[in-house]
């Protein structure tokens, strides 16, 4: 009876015992050695132990800005972003202030004609090449205000306004037709730079803005006409000539064909 218990234990429980042990080799063999994370939004496999940050650029605009109905938000981007970012097709109005763009290239807005307003104050841009916003034929508000530009590129037809206070523009960086066939710029801001002589001005201007540079000098025909007294420059209501090496005084027939003088504080 005994040697039958034994035979029927040994049939049963053996069996039963070298299954568990298979099991657990089993289980302990699916265990990874090291837990990793699928990023698919950035294309790479992430060490969930030692997590890196991306750089700006590695990120898709639409994560590191925000994109709502054909305006683009990049401002004071954290990771630091140092170039334009892709745009959307359908961009109609890029706000990437307060950043660190240190430079425009052509290709930066080549696939975007739908622009209309570009904002990229307080950047480091020192350099636009001179086609970088020459295919851009909706584009009507360019800011490039608190920049380091020492010059300035081609400049789209439609613009209505343009910023570029607290730059360092010097005036062999501003072609003296810079403005001359932008026959709808309406507002335009050269405040706080370097400027020796003011450029050439279009009919079209309302607001002129050369404060606080280096202007010692400006002729009959800066503003008017010199050869006649009849003219009216009747579109043009604001001028700041103030914090410039210039005495209104000795240019008594300069401002007549204006409907007011330069506003601001003069010697």
């Amino acid at each position: 009876m005994i040697q039958l218990r034994i035979l029927i234990f040994t049939s049963v429980m053996i069996p039963w015992i070298m299954s568990s042990v298979a099991n657990n080799e089993y289980m302990e063999a699916r265990k990874p050695a090291k837990a990793t994370e699928s990023m698919s939004d950035y294309g790479v496999l992430r060490d969930t132990d030692s997590a890196v940050t991306p750089k700006a650029e590695a990120l898709p605009t639409c994560l590191l800005c925000v994109c709502l109905s054909g305006s683009v938000y990049c401002e004071d981007v954290s990771p630091d972003m140092s170039a334009v970012p892709t745009l959307p097709k359908e961009t109609a109005y890029l706000y990437a202030r307060f950043n660190k763009i240190t430079k425009i290239r052509n290709q930066d807005f080549a696939d975007t004609a739908t622009l209309r307003r570009i904002d990229l104050s307080g950047n480091l841009i020192a350099e636009i090449e001179d086609g970088a916003f020459s295919k851009l034929p909706n584009l009507e508000e360019l800011t490039l205000a608190e920049n380091r530009l020492t010059k300035l590129p081609m400049l789209p037809p439609k613009l209505v306004a343009f910023n570029a206070n607290f730059n360092k523009l010097k005036t062999q960086g501003v072609k003296a037709n810079a403005f001359k066939k932008l026959t709808r710029l309406a507002y335009l801001y050269l405040g706080n730079n370097e400027l020796t002589a003011v450029p050439h001005l279009p009919e079209s201007l309302h607001v002129v803005h050369l404060h606080n540079n280096k202007i010692s000098t400006i002729t009959d025909e800066t503003f008017c006409k010199g050869n006649t007294s009849h003219y009216i420059r009747a579109s043009m209501y604001e001028v700041r000539l103030d914090g410039n090496p210039l005495k209104l005084s000795q240019h008594p027939n300069s401002f007549i064909c204006l409907q007011s003088l330069p506003v601001g504080w003069y010697k």
